[in-house]
């Protein structure tokens, strides 16, 4: 009783003393002390329970499978969005796969349909043929087409016949073509694999005329050049005097009996209009070998006549 008096005696003292910075008047003592009353504290300890609301059951699609280095949030979003959405890994997979399924066009319509309308990419395709016969031609126009899409083209050239003025003038842009120059055929094999495997969409090597530098390779380089060719989807031409590849290459053309055209007759000066050149479907998996088609190489003077 002693000790509730004095404080009821300090408790008036301090709400007098106003002029103290440090003293702020209390109107309400339970305010400041709330355990004078102990039902107000232990109804804001227990507050009153709120209504849960409960879900009806509705049915629920089944989580998508997980993928390789797919995280489960992302499989949530996945599924989430009803898989409309795709992670850069697919797109660019997606992107591959329909880049395959298309063919690379030389511009050459005889040719190309030949092969079923161009080049196949990943696979590869031998093109033989003796000197003058137009093979070094359709190689210029392989490359033409393909850097004029905007790809990067290699030209391993182990005949050392390429000339830049000549291709730059076919269409051929320099600045998407790597021009390498080998010494012996292994050399050519080698480049031939690790420009493939580097990411070149086209890539192209000419072994030259007969009879070829260096020693023959063996047929397994042949068989590896074809698995890198499918591993990076490139569109790879051999083209050679005599057949080489064997059982590894896709289609095999033979280009042969080339004829000079002319422009003119009788006495008056004649006009080279061009070279005239046969190409035949010697071996191909997917068609039928056998079919021809002909070739026709126009000059400059041809075109002003």
């Amino acid at each position: 009783m002693k000790i509730a008096l004095e404080y009821r005696l300090i408790t008036a003292v301090q709400l007098r003393r106003s002029d103290s910075p440090m003293s702020a008047p209390a109107r309400r003592l339970d305010v400041s002390l709330p355990l004078f009353r102990p039902e107000k504290a232990q109804k804001d300890l227990n507050p009153a329970p709120t209504p849960q609301i409960v879900e009806r059951p509705r049915l629920v699609p089944p989580p998508l499978p997980l993928l390789p280095g797919e995280r489960d949030e992302t499989r949530d979003l996945r599924a989430l969005l009803g898989g409309k959405v795709t992670n850069a890994a697919e797109l660019i997979r997606a992107l591959e796969t329909k880049r395959r399924d298309e063919l690379l066009a030389t511009t050459l319509s005889p040719f190309d349909a030949l092969l079923g309308g161009g080049l196949p990419r990943g696979k590869v395709v031998e093109l033989t043929g003796r000197r003058t016969a137009g093979r070094f031609s359709i190689v210029m126009s392989a490359l033409a087409a393909s850097t004029s899409l905007g790809e990067a083209a290699a030209l391993i050239d182990l005949g050392d016949h390429f000339d830049p003025q000549i291709g730059e003038l076919t269409g051929i842009d320099l600045r998407r073509l790597l021009w390498i120059r080998p010494h012996t055929m292994k050399q050519a094999v080698m480049s031939v694999e690790m420009i493939a495997a580097a990411g070149f969409q086209t890539v192209i090597l000419d072994a030259g005329s007969h009879p070829i530098r260096g020693r023959r390779v063996p047929d397994a380089a042949w068989v590896r050049l074809a698995r890198t060719a499918e591993a990076q989807g490139t569109v790879m031409l051999i083209a050679t005097p005599y057949p080489l590849t064997g059982t590894a290459s896709e289609a095999h053309v033979a280009a042969r009996r080339a004829r000079p055209k002319w422009i003119g007759g009788g006495k008056s000066p004649r006009v080279l209009a061009g070279i005239e050149v046969s190409v035949t479907l010697e071996k191909h998996r997917h068609q039928k070998p056998g079919a021809r088609g002909t070739l026709l190489f126009r000059t400059c003077e041809s075109c002003l006549a």
